[in-house]
Formats: C-alpha cells, sequence, structure tokens
C-alpha cells in the first residue's frame, strides 16, 4: 500500500505565494519521480513541475519564472513553491508519484488533490 497525500492549499490574493506538500509513504522500495499537475473547473489536467530522482527538473511554460519545485534525498517528500500568483492558477492540485514497489514493479499513485484559490 502506497499513499500520496497533499496539503498546503487554500485562498490567497493575486500576487501571493503558496507552498505544497507532497509525502509519500507506505510499501516503497524507491521513488522515481514526483510530479505536480493541477486541474480547473472545465478543464483537463495539466502537468505544472516535474522531478526526477537524478535531479532533472521540468515546468510547464506558463509557471516557469514562478513556481519552484523540490524534494528530499529520497523524495518521499516534494514541494512545490508558488510565488506571483495569477487568478489562472486557481485549481486543484494534485501530486502524483512514480514509484517502485518492493516487487519491483512500478506504478503512478495519485494523491486527493489540494485546492489552490487565488482572488481578491
Amino acid at each position: 500500500q502506497v499513499q500520496v497525500v497533499e496539503s498546503g492549499g487554500g485562498l490567497v490574493q493575486p500576487g501571493g505565494s503558496l507552498r505544497l506538500s507532497c509525502a509519500a509513504s507506505g510499501s516503497i522500495f524507491i521513488i522515481h519521480a514526483m510530479a505536480w499537475y493541477r486541474q480547473a473547473p472545465g478543464k483537463q489536467r495539466e502537468l505544472v513541475a516535474h522531478i526526477t530522482r537524478g535531479g532533472l527538473i521540468n515546468y510547464a511554460d506558463s509557471v516557469k519564472g514562478r513556481f519552484t519545485v523540490s524534494g528530499d534525498n529520497a523524495m518521499n517528500t516534494v514541494y512545490l513553491q508558488m510565488n506571483s500568483l495569477k487568478p489562472e492558477d486557481t485549481a486543484v492540485y494534485y501530486c502524483k508519484g512514480t514509484i517502485v514497489v518492493p516487487s519491483t514493479e512500478v506504478y503512478d499513485y495519485w494523491g486527493q488533490g489540494t485546492q489552490v484559490t487565488v482572488s481578491s
């Protein structure tokens, strides 16, 4: 059993900042990568940021220069620092872990999501 849990969402004014956290726990052998996605009402889920165990990072063009993804060495916990937030960043933010379980099989595990609302 593997659990992925996000936290840190909330209401923030335009131009403000939030930091989201994502914690993976349970029967984990190794974490290959973690990613943040978001889904706004009426829109498809989109990739926001991705970080691999080897330290490779990529961002959606819409958040480059404003969002920063980071994680601890084992990547059991990753963070998404969001600065200069805009109303269009309003969405439910999801964390996904690409995780190797003890049987050496690889699965994607999703968290339940955390709401981020940017509004004055």
